[in-house]
């Protein structure tokens, strides 16, 4: 398709950030829409995110992603978090602001929108579901906030630090109270047999940390088949390996397990979507995971 309109830059800031798929996403996008970008990956070394943002801001660019481990981190340095950022305390896309008394971005979270399509591609409702989030990072106080204010009847988010699922777990109900809707609740991830009781495949259960991922992929969080008897469905946000030790684990007892892919290019459709002020065409999207899937298999 033909490109209009001058040149648009975006990118994507985290440590590492090296292997990022989100320019091969944001490209096929923009072909399919013949909008004229270039979308780089930033490494921003530790200690450098405030100037990396004000020189992002001074080269123009237009928007950017953000990935571990700035999530969170990033918040102080933005001229404003919309309304849902800010009630998850999480960031992951940013949009130029174009306010003339401000010079920076504004940070706004596609990750709980990610994960909502994903689900519902799969077929999955969590209405009056218990869901078992394993840790309280940036995906998983993203995935813990989606499924509280998406009719899961119970969330349990476990971390290996008690602590930090404590701040997180509060955080997030503190924030739903006003609509009747506490129901996080913060364990630690030793803990996790006191969740095995009752009927087997009751719970969903969505794996948030970067175990299992490439090149160590014979970690798990949970090493204990017992645990797996009570998944119904398991969602790795992982997605490389394509299939990771807790997919396995989740299949072998009888459970349907799915990798963190769909999550990623939905993440990705809503940023795209706010940037350009666009509709990702259904096509596009389904071109998008087609080169994904061709080049992770």
């Amino acid at each position: 398709m033909q490109m209009n309109g001058k040149t648009k830059v975006y990118g994507i800031i985290g440590n590492p950030v090296e292997h990022t798929l989100s320019p091969l996403i944001h490209g096929t996008f923009a072909d399919a829409l013949g909008i004229n970008l270039v979308y780089v990956p930033f490494h921003v070394a530790d200690g450098q995110l405030e100037a990396a943002l004000k020189g992002a801001y001074g080269l123009n660019i237009q928007g950017m992603n953000v990935t571990v481990p700035y999530k969170n981190a990033v918040i102080p340095f933005l001229t404003e978090v919309d309304a849902g950022a800010a009630m998850m305390g999480a960031v992951n896309t940013l949009v130029r602001d174009r306010r003339d008394d401000r010079e920076g971005f504004i940070g706004c979270n596609t990750d709980t929108s990610g994960l909502w399509r994903a689900m519902e591609q799969d077929g999955i409702s969590l209405k009056n579901e218990e869901v078992i989030i394993l840790g309280a990072g940036g995906v998983g106080r993203a995935a813990a906030f989606t499924c509280a204010n998406g009719e899961a009847k119970k969330v349990y988010l476990l971390n290996r630090s008690i602590a930090r699922a404590d701040a997180v777990a509060g955080e997030i109900n503190s924030s739903l109270s006003r609509y009747g809707k506490e129901c996080v609740t913060a364990m630690a991830l030793s803990d996790y047999r006191k969740l095995l009781t009752g009927a087997e495949n009751r719970y969903i259960v969505i794996q948030c940390t970067s175990v299992g991922l490439a090149p160590n992929v014979d970690d798990v969080v949970i090493d204990d088949g017992d645990f797996y008897h009570y998944v119904k469905f398991g969602y790795d946000l992982i997605y490389t390996p394509w299939e990771t030790k807790f997919m396995q684990l989740v299949k072998d007892n009888g459970g349907l397990a799915y990798n963190g892919l769909k999550m990623l290019l939905y993440q990705a459709v809503d940023a795209f979507e706010i940037w350009n002020g666009c509709k990702v065409p259904g096509e596009a999207a389904d071109k998008a995971y087609q080169k994904l899937c061709d080049q992770l298999r």
